[in-house]
C-alpha cells in the first residue's frame, strides 16, 4: 500500500496578482507494505468472557502450547491502514487530495477531491502559504446497519448558510475573485463541524456538507493562528479539548474562523467523537514493530556529549543503589525486581549512582548499549497512534548560561542522577503515514510536522538531543531557553556527530495497553520514586555570580529572565520514570 500523497490542483487569484500555492508534500520515502491484522475478532479480542472462552478451547486443542497473547496479537490491527475507521455510528475516510478555491497572499484554501463515494464533507480546509501542503480532511458517511442509539440521522444537510467574512469590496478584487466564508445553518439538534468557502458571493449548494448530530460531536481549541485576513477575520487551526488516552475527540481537518478578534480559546467549531471503544484502527504487535522499524528516527548527541545515555539493565548491573529514607545502606538493585512497585512519589525511596570506584564510569552511560524504550498510546480517538520513545541517560550535566555575546559553563546548576527524555511519532492510523514528531524539551516541548523534519535515511528522520541537558530538537544549532531576542538564557546545543542511537533498531516495547497481556511491562516501570537523589544547595548563588560581572542596565533584565525558568532547573532532584509524568495517559505538553 503506497502513502497518501498531498495533492492539489487549480489556481487562484487574490489581491489582483497570481498567488503560488503551496507544494505538495510527500514523505521521502514510499509506504511499505504494512503487515495486515484480520478483523474477525477485532471486537471480541478485548472481552474477557471471549478471552476466558478461547484460553479454555487453546489448551483443549493446543495442550496448552500455543500462547494466549501472541495469537490474540495476530489477530488484531483489523482495521489498520485500511483508509477508513468506524467511530461508532459513523465511518470515516482521510481526505488528502485537494482542489484549490480562493487565496490571499498569506494562505489558500481548498475542498476535498475524490470524496468517496456516498461519503460527505464536514467543512473545507486553509493552510499558509509558505508550508508544504500537508493537511487532511474527514469525510464521514452513516454506518446504517449500526444500531442507532438516537431516533434522528447522524448527519443531515444544512438549512442555511450565514454569511461570515468576505473581502469584497474591500480590495481591487472583482466579484469573482473575492473570498466568502459560510458558515452552515445546523438543524435543531446537529452542529456544524467546519466553513465552506467559495471565490465569489453566490452561496453555495446545501449539498457541499453536512452537519453532524451533536451527541456525535466534542469541543475544540484554537491551536495556532492560519492568517489574519485584513484585521477582521482570524482564522485558526484547531484540536480536541480532550485529549490523550482516554480522549476520544478526533479532529475534522477543517479550520475555525473568529471575527470577534478577542483571543478566545475555545473553537466556534466542534469536531467529532469515537464512540467505538474498541479502537479497532490501532496497530497490533508485529504493526508496531514495522512502524518503528519504518521510521525509527536517529538520535544524534553532541560531538562533546560527556554523559551518555545507558540501557536500564546496565545502568542496574553496574551499581545504581535503592534507598530508603533514614536508613544509611543502600541495597543493589536486582535487574528492578527489588524496586517498589505502585504508590506515588513519597521520597520515601530514591536511585542513587554506586559510591564506589564504578560512579564516574556510571555517571557517563554506556552508549553501546543503549536503547530506546517504546510506550504505544492511542491519540486522537483512536485515529492516530503515539509511539513514545523514552532515552534513559544516567547522569544529566550541569548547564551553561548565555548573556549576550559571552556563554558561562556553569558548575551545578541543571545537574542530577538519572534523567528521563523522550520524543513521540505521531502516526495516522488511516494510512499509517507519520504526522508529526513531539520533541520533548524540559518542561514542555514543540510538535514539529513531518515536512519540517531533517531525514537521514529513508522516512527516517533525525532527533538532535541537546548537550548535558538531553532534550530533544529537530534541526542542529544553538536554542536558548529565555530570550532568543536579547540573547540571554541557558543555551541547549545539538550537532550531528559519531556519538549515536538508531531507535529503529535499538529499542524495546515496554507498554501498549491497546493490547492487553501482549506487551508485558518490565518491573521497573512500576517503580513511581525518583531515579536520582535530592541534593540541597544555594545552585542560584552560581547565576548570581556570573551576573555580577555583567553591566547594571543589563543585570536586572538577565536576572528577570532567569527568574522566569522552570524552578527544576535550580534543583538537583532526581526525575520520576515514565510512567509517572503527565503524558503517559495525557497529550504531550505545548
Amino acid at each position: 500500500m503506497g502513502g497518501w500523497n498531498w495533492f492539489c490542483c487549480g489556481r487562484s487569484v487574490a489581491e489582483g496578482g497570481a498567488v503560488r500555492l503551496p507544494e505538495p508534500f510527500q514523505l521521502p520515502a514510499p509506504l511499505p507494505e504494512w503487515p495486515q491484522g484480520s478483523p474477525l475478532f477485532l471486537c471480541l479480542f478485548r472481552c474477557p468472557e471471549f478471552l476466558c472462552l478461547l484460553t479454555g478451547l487453546i489448551k483443549d486443542c493446543f495442550h496448552g502450547y500455543l500462547c494466549l497473547p501472541s495469537f490474540i496479537n495476530s489477530i488484531a490491527g483489523g482495521d489498520f491502514a485500511r483508509g477508513m475507521i468506524c467511530i461508532g455510528e459513523l465511518d470515516v475516510v482521510n481526505i488528502t487530495r485537494f482542489r484549490s478555491i480562493w487565496s490571499c497572499s498569506e494562505a489558500t484554501f481548498y475542498e476535498p477531491d475524490d470524496v468517496p463515494v456516498g461519503f460527505h464533507c464536514l467543512g473545507h480546509y486553509a493552510q499558509p502559504n509558505n508550508r508544504s501542503l500537508k493537511g487532511f480532511l474527514l469525510v464521514a458517511r452513516e454506518v446504517t446497519s449500526k444500531q442507532l442509539t438516537n431516533s434522528k440521522p447522524a448527519l443531515e444537510k444544512p438549512l442555511d448558510y450565514s454569511l461570515v467574512w468576505t473581502n469584497a469590496g474591500l480590495s481591487e478584487d472583482n466579484n469573482n475573485e473575492c473570498g466568502c466564508f459560510w458558515l452552515p445553518t445546523p438543524p435543531d439538534g446537529y452542529k456544524a463541524l467546519g466553513y465552506v468557502v467559495t471565490k465569489g458571493p453566490k452561496k453555495p449548494s446545501l449539498e457541499a456538507v453536512r452537519c453532524v448530530r451533536h451527541d456525535l460531536t466534542d469541543a475544540c481549541e484554537n491551536l495556532s493562528s492560519i492568517v489574519n485576513l485584513e484585521n477582521r477575520c482570524q482564522v485558526w487551526n484547531t484540536r480536541p479539548c480532550h485529549r490523550g488516552v482516554t480522549g476520544q475527540g478526533i479532529p475534522v481537518g477543517t479550520f475555525s474562523c473568529e471575527t470577534n478578534l478577542g483571543g478566545s480559546e475555545e473553537s466556534s467549531i466542534p469536531c467529532l467523537k469515537n464512540f467505538d471503544s474498541n479502537l479497532r484502527a490501532m496497530p497490533n504487535l508485529e504493526q508496531i514493530h514495522a512502524l518503528i522499524k519504518h521510521y525509527g528516527p536517529t538520535v544524534f548527541f553532541h560531538p562533546q556529549e560527556i554523559y551518555l545515555p545507558s540501557s536500564v539493565s546496565w545502568f542496574f548491573e553496574n551499581g545504581a543503589t535503592l534507598y530508603k529514607k533514614d536508613v544509611k545502606m543502600g541495597d543493589a538493585i536486582l535487574g528492578g525486581s527489588n524496586l517498589p512497585a505502585g504508590g506515588t512519589n513519597d521520597g520515601e525511596y530514591w536511585i542513587d549512582l554506586p559510591d564506589d570506584d564504578r560512579n564516574q564510569n556510571v555517571k557517563v552511560g554506556n552508549l553501546k548499549s543503549a536503547e530506546l524504550y517504546v510506550h504505544v498510546k492511542p491519540a486522537y480517538g483512536g485515529t492516530f497512534t503515539d509511539i513514545a520513545m523514552w532515552v534513559f541517560c544516567p547522569f544529566n550535566g550541569p548547564a551553561t548560561i548565555k548573556v549576550g555575546f559571552a556563554s558561562f559553563a556553569l558548575q551545578k546548576v541543571g545537574r542530577h542522577v538519572g534523567d528521563w527524555e523522550h520524543f513521540t511519532l505521531r502516526i495516522s492510523n488511516f494510512s499509517g503515514e507519520l504526522s508529526s514528531i513531539y520533541f520533548s524539551q524540559h518542561s514542555g516541548g514543540e510538535w514539529v510536522d513531518a515536512s519540517d523534519l531533517e531525514f537521514i535515511s529513508g522516512n527516517k528522520a533525525i532527533v538532535y538531543s541537546s548537550k548535558n541537558g538531553h532534550a530533544s530538537y529537530p534541526h542542529p544549532g544553538c536554542y536558548l531557553m529565555g530570550s532568543e531576542k536579547l540573547g540571554v538564557g541557558v543555551r541547549n546545543d545539538v550537532a550531528r556527530s559519531d556519538l549515536s542511537v538508531d531507535s529503529s533498531s535499538q529499542y524495546k516495547i515496554i507498554s501498549a495497553q491497546h493490547l492487553g497481556a501482549a506487551v508485558a511491562e518490565p518491573c521497573w516501570l512500576q517503580y513511581m520514586r525518583e531515579w536520582g537523589p535530592t541534593l540541597t544547595y544555594n545552585s542560584r548563588s552560581e547565576i548570581d555570580t556570573v551576573l555580577s560581572f555583567l553591566p547594571f542596565f543589563l543585570r536586572f533584565t538577565a536576572e528577570a529572565i532567569f527568574d522566569s525558568l522552570p524552578v527544576e532547573l535550580y534543583e538537583e532532584e532526581g526525575p520520576t520514570g515514565p510512567k509517572e509524568k503527565n503524558n503517559w495517559k495525557g497529550d504531550e505538553r505545548c
